[in-house]
């Protein structure tokens, strides 16, 4: 896991999924405009740690996989999603911890 910095996760994420670079700069230009807007540490906190989780489940390629299909189960409601619900929680709070979150 990188440090739980901007530049560490921006290089993080050009590692792993260069195609959402875009995306964290956009997040993270947001965040620090809220940030300075509202006098509050609140906007980049939740940036960190939206992007730390992020790198944690995309670095194991399975792990990533098995969330993107228990997201399309949920979205596609053609079955009860508690399941899908449940272990898609459990993966957040694993990459949660992973990040030392």
């Amino acid at each position: 896991m990188p440090e739980l910095t901007p530049d560490a996760l921006r290089a993080a994420v050009a590692r792993i999924a260069p195609s959402r670079v875009p995306a964290l700069t956009q997040h993270l230009f947001e965040a620090t405009a809220n940030a300075q807007q509202t006098q509050s540490l609140a906007p980049l906190r939740s940036f960190v740690h939206s992007w730390a989780v992020f790198v944690a489940i995309e670095r194991h390629p399975q792990r990533a996989a098995r969330l993107r299909e228990l997201e399309r189960l949920v979205d596609a409601a053609e079955q009860d999603p508690a399941d899908a619900i449940v272990e898609i929680r459990h993966i957040r709070d694993a990459a949660e911890a992973e990040a030392g979150l």
